[in-house]
């Protein structure tokens, strides 16, 4: 099983896609700063994701939603989690 997933950067308001087989070895990497396109906006949280039955899958759905029509599903998806996060916080 893949991942399609979208990280949140807790200091930044920054968002991440990203594909993988193991969710969270994945952010400990990005947390470590090993990934040099997410390094700069450490800490990150994970958000969401989507379950692919393979790579090719969980490709294609990551260049999707790096698209500005994915951009926008996601940000649908994600509004009320976003409201809450900034009015509780």
């Amino acid at each position: 099983m893949f991942y399609t997933y979208v990280l949140e950067s807790i200091q930044f308001d920054q968002i991440y896609v990203g594909f993988t087989e193991d969710l969270k070895k994945r952010l400990i990497e990005h947390n470590q700063g090993l990934s040099p396109s997410t390094k700069p906006y450490r800490p990150w949280k994970l958000i969401y994701y989507e379950a692919c039955l393979n790579e090719n899958d969980a490709m294609r759905r990551e260049k999707y939603l790096k698209t500005t029509q994915g951009r926008r599903l996601l940000y649908r998806r994600l509004k009320d989690y976003r409201y809450h996060q900034k009015h509780i916080s």
